[in-house]
């Protein structure tokens, strides 16, 4: 059985770095709202308690039941997590006098703690919190306090319970890793076993098994995590693996033909379909960007249900669904509401008679890619830069035909090219070009112009989660904005997009 720490979802915007820091140490974990997560069982080794958005004084706040964890499982509170630990045991939190927010250093650590072993004092962390605890109970004892926070860590005497004001998951909290390893390791018990090899061993068994004979169909789309399952499924069951490959005249330039050479090299069962007028007849006229995706979903499902029937006995449906788009699309009190509809998750129709198999739906992005170089995926799928389900119509801010798609498929593939060339494309995590509904005046030659704009947007992440924009060099930039503006007709102004997310998010729609 696999060893699993439990994440309790509160809402904060720090929980999945929850989850990637303790993934970190090759530790599996799983994040769950704070109000329905299973029962811990052996193999569960300890639990932690996210921060939230929620004041533990507030009517609504989020209140757990943990009467089957305090006092039988390793307990560490975060932030959140903490204040209600102090607060349910008959402590008094407490609106902060001001606002506790960024870097601070623990004036004191307790040098027996099992739980800050290893920091040192002036130790930096990170605060995020409108709240304070005032008191707890006798039985918490202070393992560590900061000028302005006096329980900044403690532990509770006779439990194997903790809780930290601070924020460990954070890259500002310089011994956060620490922490959670004291956490994880020393107080769980865990033993560092889940990587990339363990992974693709434990899932290939388990296709095997899950799947026997069966048939299963998977659409491809040419990214890292319909590519990954692919190849997971093609190990476990082969030429019963069925690949469709379909063409909606929003990919890349060029795209279509050239990734339906790369899956065959890798001996996949794979038809290629094109479907891109029927897709652009069904987008026309339509600008909103949710009723974009959905067409596209719904034309998707109809062209690849008409395939999948050519094929005799289908039982399962194959999905590249990664664990973002599992988490983001449960929506329930405080934990983080779904951002737009464009995942696979809950997206199949019931006349699709099939059942679900999702061999990557318990990865973040980053280890879908070290899975990938595990399973002998080849480098052009793995560090491809993502791509959106919905393809370049998100990237056109307007209604959509085919010259708007040609136009930006020829700006998109100079960029991307030009980044090859300048040894930039490894370097940032997502790069693209944006069509905008705007035009502008310009000059060529003794002409006056009234073109599109266009924008460029690269950025840097680990997982996507959070992302800030690339710091390009200007003279590259210049280089790009030059070499568009002269080839691609129609295009007489580029802007580069300088926003992070959050704020921003990475697409534009």
């Amino acid at each position: 059985m696999q060893e699993t720490i439990l994440i309790l979802d509160f809402g904060s915007q720090y929980t999945q770095l929850i989850a990637r820091r303790v993934r970190e140490l090759n530790v599996y974990c799983e994040i769950h709202p704070y109000n329905n997560f299973p029962v811990p069982s052996d193999q569960i080794k300890g639990v932690i308690l996210s921060g939230s958005p929620f004041s533990v004084r507030d009517e609504n706040a989020p209140f757990p039941n943990l009467d089957d964890i305090r006092g039988k499982k390793p307990l560490l509170g975060v932030c959140y997590g903490a204040q209600y630990l102090a607060q349910s045991s008959g402590g008094h939190v407490a609106p902060s006098k001001i606002r506790e927010y960024g870097r601070a250093n623990l004036s004191f650590i307790d040098t027996e703690s099992k739980l800050l072993k290893g920091l040192s004092l002036g130790a930096q962390v990170w605060m995020s919190h409108a709240d304070t605890i005032l008191d707890a109970p006798d039985n918490f004892a202070i393992e560590a306090g900061t000028s302005e926070v006096k329980y900044a860590g403690f532990r509770v005497k006779g439990e194997n319970t903790y809780g930290i004001q601070f924020h460990p998951e954070v890259y500002h909290t310089t011994d956060g890793l620490t922490i959670l390893k004291n956490f994880v390791v020393d107080l769980c018990g865990c033993r560092q076993s889940w990587t990339p090899e363990s992974f693709v061993e434990a899932s290939v068994a388990d296709l095997k098994q899950k799947l026997g004979d069966d048939k299963v169909v998977l659409g491809l789309s040419g990214g890292v995590d319909s590519s990954v399952t692919a190849i997971l499924l093609n190990k476990a069951i082969g030429k019963n693996l069925y690949c469709i490959f379909v063409d909606n005249g929003l990919l890349r330039k060029n795209e279509f033909v050239k990734v339906l050479e790369r899956y065959k090299k890798l001996d996949l069962n794979v038809t290629g379909v094109d479907a891109s007028n029927l897709f652009l007849e069904a987008l026309k006229g339509v600008a909103d960007p949710e009723k974009k995706r959905k067409i596209i979903g719904k034309t998707f499902i109809d062209v690849f249900d008409a395939e999948a029937h050519k094929i005799n006995d289908i039982k399962w449906l194959a999905q590249g669904t990664i664990y973002p788009d599992v988490i983001e699309s449960h929506s329930v009190k405080g934990p983080s509401a779904t951002i737009k509809s464009h995942h696979n998750v809950g997206g199949l129709p019931e006349y699709m008679k099939m059942k679900i198999v999702e061999p990557l739906n318990t990865l973040f992005k980053d280890e879908v890619r070290k899975v990938g170089k595990t399973a002998g995926l080849d480098d052009e799928f793995i560090n491809r830069h993502p791509f959106p389900g919905p393809g370049l119509a998100v990237r056109i801010l307007s209604d959509i035909d085919r010259e708007k798609v040609k136009l930006l498929q020829e700006v998109d593939d100079i960029f991307i090219t030009l980044l090859r060339a300048h040894g930039l494309y490894h370097a940032v995590w997502q790069a693209f070009a944006v069509l905008l509904p705007v035009q502008s005046v310009g000059v060529m030659g003794d002409e006056r112009t009234y073109e599109n704009v266009v924008a460029l947007r690269a950025v840097t992440s680990t997982d996507g989660m959070t992302a800030d924009w690339a710091h390009l060099p200007h003279e590259f930039l210049a280089k790009v904005s030059n070499e568009i503006i002269n080839k691609v007709k129609g295009v007489n102004r580029v802007v580069y997009d300088i926003s992070s997310k959050p704020p921003a998010t990475i697409e534009w729609e």
